[in-house]
């Protein structure tokens, strides 16, 4: 059964601090640029869309298309939770990812997707990071790797921490006037450590949105 966001809906409050400590930790600061938004500005208004990528059924887990192009590859390296909740936050933590990633591809900051799954300062992050890009022209190619995922949940059960490494050594900007891809020489700045707060909607059947992403860069503990 697919579960279907409900983005008008008001969504509870976290209440409890959620920090983790395996695979390192960051410096409990909310961020709004990693190494690749390089600005804390307010994303504006898009520059137009590029061609739609393919949509299929599974592209489209809570009813809002998360589908990426052939030559962006997001891979999620990580062992589900047995936990109901934990399992359901970890998914769309991913689906949130791919939503940033959707409107980098689409060109736009208001992408449905960011609204089924992120809400305040998780949709300011996904904003800020597809308007550098805009402002750049640049997309991305290649594949970043998600890994090491561990889940916490808040005593109340309805936030979850979702925390996992990045791998971006393969990812790379793609100029969209040239298609001149810019690649780096693999580095510790190819390596993050994400946190990401998600916040069950209580009247959306499962769904959960991000609502606090905290980014530590070249993370060591990933390499």
């Amino acid at each position: 059964m697919k579960r279907r966001p409900s983005p008008s809906a008001a969504v509870l409050t976290v209440t409890t601090a959620l920090l983790l400590t395996a695979c390192g930790s960051g410096d409990g600061k909310s961020s709004g640029n990693d190494r690749i938004a390089g600005t804390g500005q307010e994303a504006r208004a898009p520059k137009g869309p590029s061609e739609p990528s393919a949509t299929s059924a599974e592209a489209k887990p809570d009813g809002a298309d998360v589908s990426l192009p052939k030559d962006m590859h997001l891979v999620f390296d990580w062992d589900k939770p047995r936990g109901k909740n934990e399992a359901a936050a970890m998914d769309d933590a991913a689906n949130y990812i791919r939503a940033i990633y959707r409107g980098v591809d689409q060109r736009t900051t208001e992408e449905t997707a960011l609204i089924a799954y992120s809400r305040g300062d998780g949709l300011k992050y996904a904003k800020t990071q597809i308007h550098v890009r805009l402002e750049g022209d640049w997309t991305a190619t290649g594949t970043r790797r998600h890994y090491q995922g561990t889940t916490r949940s808040a005593p109340n059960g309805n936030s979850v921490e979702v925390a996992f490494c990045v791998d971006s050594s393969k990812f790379y900007g793609k100029d969209i006037k040239t298609k001149k891809i810019r690649r780096t020489e693999p580095s510790i700045s190819d390596f993050d450590y994400f946190r990401i707060v998600m916040v069950r909607l209580p009247t959306g059947e499962g769904l959960w949105q991000a609502s606090k992403v905290y980014v530590e860069a070249k993370a060591a503990q990933c390499r």
